[in-house]
């Protein structure tokens, strides 16, 4: 069996602003620097050693892998970027529709729920077939995980902060999906760190 952590990248200065971030970008606030300490720490005092990394094509994946496993051999993937939420990029929050979004961003030409599930769930099915070993960290967006564990026939159990992370285990047998666990850090010393 293989296991996928599947991360959400750190704080950026649009989630700090309220606006819509897909396929544009915005860089990562000191808070989520600090954010992507905490999930580095938590891999390290649970004992868990990645033997492949991979993030989106997007700025603010990168950076937080980068933070959280320095000097890493990495990939970045296309298919595990945010959701495009078309003309609705960098336009406040507020004008998000009710979830599930479904067919909404399409309209605004943009993709829809569907769209981002499959692409997450083929990219990350022949990243996970392909690879020879145990471990392998994925560090993607919000919206597209979540389409990612629908796809998967799962049902995220809370909202995934920044740095949370959905551990899945994957067989190879059946090319299938199983989300074990959602994790959110416990972000109340992010003062304390330098």
């Amino acid at each position: 069996m293989k296991t996928l952590y599947l991360m959400r990248h750190g704080e950026t200065l649009f989630n700090q602003l309220h606006l819509i971030q897909g396929s544009c970008d915005s860089p990562l606030t000191e808070r989520g620097k600090k954010q992507a300490q905490i999930a580095r720490r938590y891999f390290t005092q649970n004992n868990i050693e990645f033997d492949k990394c991979v993030c989106s094509t997007q700025e603010r994946a990168s950076d937080t892998l980068e933070l959280i496993i320095p000097d890493c051999d990495y990939m970045r993937l296309k298919g595990i970027k945010e959701w495009d939420f078309g003309k609705f990029e960098a336009q406040p929050e507020f004008l998000n529709p009710a979830v599930p979004y479904g067919d909404f961003f399409a309209y605004a030409e943009g993709e829809t729920i569907d769209a981002v599930g499959q692409r997450m769930l083929s990219t990350l099915t022949k990243m996970m077939s392909e690879f020879e070993g145990e471990n392998l960290l994925a560090v993607s967006h919000g919206g597209a995980m979540a389409c990612f564990a629908r796809a998967t026939g799962d049902k995220m159990p809370m909202s995934i902060h920044n740095c949370g992370i959905l551990k899945f285990s994957f067989t190879d047998e059946k090319s299938q999906f199983r989300l074990l666990d959602a994790i959110n850090h416990d972000f109340s010393e992010l003062e304390d760190l330098q």
